[in-house]
């Protein structure tokens, strides 16, 4: 009986059912469990199992390089940053209101460590995420447009819950079509879907690398509509110091070894 429950737990694809089961069995027929009871054990075991394995795919999926959390900024050090504010946005009632952040400061700071740990919460919570360096976005736009899928890269990006753009500054943007289709690409997120971004550029530089003064007008108008601006102070701690003694990488996930 036994390996016939396992066959059809995997024909079912209930993983954690077939792994679980035949010590479930050992335990009830000592403890000796109502049939209910027995039953909720098992799908709870599944239940978690496809949380965490849903949860693994989304990381994994996610583009993001390093999974930072709040948890380990050194607050203590960056001081100019408000913990409370970013532990407000971890509650992620932004995204649900399709606000955007943009975290603006110098190299090393904690920029992308701190976007990057909302968007792990994001993950975490059951959001469509995706992180993304801005050279890579506006590379993807343009390999787009050669092989003509720029409508199907849009959409997918524009419907995301929350897109993350790391690296938003001075870049090599050879095509004004890149830079055209970036702006559709805003346009068609703001206000309905939140855009996290982290550039060392205070918006009075927009206009300069993106090339065109009347339309990053336009789309900063609409951005800041519902933006929240996280901004560094010049005197902020360079994180990337050796002698602060801070990790040079995130701690991988456990979920994503346990799956």
């Amino acid at each position: 009986m036994l390996d016939e429950i396992h066959n059809l737990s995997e024909a079912l694809k209930l993983w954690d059912v077939r792994q679980a089961v035949a010590e479930a069995l050992r335990r009830a027929q000592k403890d000796k469990p109502s049939y209910s009871a027995f039953l909720l054990e098992l799908l709870r075991r599944e239940h978690e199992g496809q949380r965490n394995r849903a949860i693994a795919a989304r990381l994994r999926r996610s583009g993001l390089r390093e999974f930072w959390t709040l948890e380990s900024f050194p607050f203590h050090i960056q001081k100019c940053v408000n913990k409370r504010a970013m532990y407000e946005l971890a509650e992620l009632d932004f995204i649900d209101r399709g606000e955007s952040v943009v975290f603006i400061g110098q190299a090393a700071v904690g920029k992308s460590g701190l976007a990057s740990s909302i968007l792990v919460k994001a993950l975490y919570a059951g959001k469509r995420c995706q992180a993304i360096a801005a050279q890579d976005l506006f590379e993807e736009l343009g390999a787009s447009h050669a092989d003509r899928s720029a409508r199907t890269l849009l959409k997918r990006l524009a419907h995301l819950d929350a897109l993350l753009i790391e690296e938003l500054g001075y870049l090599n943007i050879p095509d004004p079509r890149q830079i055209n289709a970036f702006f559709r690409l805003m346009d068609e997120r703001c206000s309905r879907r939140s855009t996290i971004i982290t550039t060392n550029l205070g918006f009075e530089e927009w206009g300069k690398f993106l090339g065109n003064a009347p339309l990053v007008a336009a789309l900063l108008s609409r951005l800041l509509q519902k933006c929240r601006t996280i901004t560094f102070s010049k005197d902020a701690v360079n994180l990337r110091n050796p002698k602060l003694g801070l990790p040079a990488r995130a701690a991988r996930p456990a979920i994503l070894d346990a799956v």
